[in-house]
Parts: C-alpha cells; structure tokens; sequence
C-alpha cells in the first residue's frame, strides 16, 4: 500500500482541465506544474480485440473525435503482446488528450493484478501550469531521427485524419494502425 511504484493504483493527483482548443476539439491540461517522470493519469477505455478494433477502426471517418489506440508490447521471447483501447464509450478523463508530434508525456503499459495493463502516462518533460497534456499516438515519443514525409506512413486507401498538433516537426497528420487495413 505504501510502496513508491504503486502510482497507476493511487489515480489522479494533480488537477487537470478539459478545454475547448482552437482546432483540435476539446483537449486537457494541466491547473498546476507536473515534473517530469511523474505520473499524470490512465488512458482508459474499452478493451477490444483485434478483429473489433480493426472494424471500428475502418468505420471512422476523418472528422470522427475518437481515436483507437493500439498498444504493442514486445517480450523477450519475442511474443507480441496487442491491447485496443476505445475510450468513445467508456473512458476517462485521458481521452480528452490529444496527439502531439512533439509530446509532453509518454505512455507506459502497467500490470495491476490483470494481464490487461492499465495504459499510464508519465510527464516526459516539466509541464507548466496551464500547458496543454498531449502525447504521440504511435508511442514513439521524439524518436524518429529525421523529419519522415506523410507517404511513408500514409496510403491512399487509408482516411488519415489531419494533425493540428502545430510542432516544428509534425508530420500532418495521427498515425494509425496500418495492420487494420492490410489485408
């Protein structure tokens, strides 16, 4: 009950915001400074598989406000572990941040008595009071080398939904799951 790595389990301790953004629809941020490394809340929603997360997927459309998430773990036997997470339904206050190219917080899967991990998100810089929470969807949090251009991600068949982000270095539009439209 006490120990120090048990964050996810204690929930929320700082005091957050949804707001209307210019261009992105709502977004969340933060009433008081967050250091970075700490723990800032769950993304939830609603656990689904692969076949239900590629269809809802599909369905959506470039003006939809939701986004699927896809978590990937990799274990050393080389298994890959996938969790989908919607939170159109059922979530919490995490659905309302929205993808950055340049984010200021990271998600961390985290096992709590369940093989379905709890999806955390930690500060991965100092935020300031009043500063907008973002992170990458892809999960790649500033670790691409070099600028990468839309078609090495987008096809033509795939309805990419522009990105507002406003980064240096976005990309222009959220990533997806490409092994939803692959056939």
């Amino acid at each position: 009950e006490n120990c120090i790595n048990r964050v996810v389990q204690r929930g929320l301790q700082f005091k957050l915001q949804v707001f209307k953004t210019a261009s992105k629809g709502w977004g969340l941020r933060t009433l008081q400074p967050i250091n970075k490394g700490l723990f800032v809340c769950e993304y939830a929603g609603e656990i689904l598989g692969f076949a239900e997360a590629c269809r809802r997927t599909q369905l959506q459309t470039k003006t939809d406000n939701n986004y699927l998430i896809a978590v990937r773990e990799y274990t050393s036997n080389g298994q890959v572990l996938q969790t989908y997470v919607d939170p159109a339904q059922v979530g919490n206050i995490g659905r309302f941040i929205n993808h950055s190219c340049q984010p200021n917080l990271f998600m961390v899967p985290v096992r709590v008595d369940s093989m379905v991990p709890k999806l955390g998100l930690f500060a991965a810089s100092d935020i300031m009071a009043g500063e907008e929470l973002s992170y990458d969807y892809s999960g790649k949090i500033n670790n691409l080398s070099q600028r990468a251009s839309q078609d090495q991600f987008n096809t033509e068949d795939v309805p990419s939904k522009p990105c507002h982000c406003g980064a240096p270095s976005c990309f222009g539009f959220l990533p997806y799951d490409r092994s939803c439209f692959e056939s």
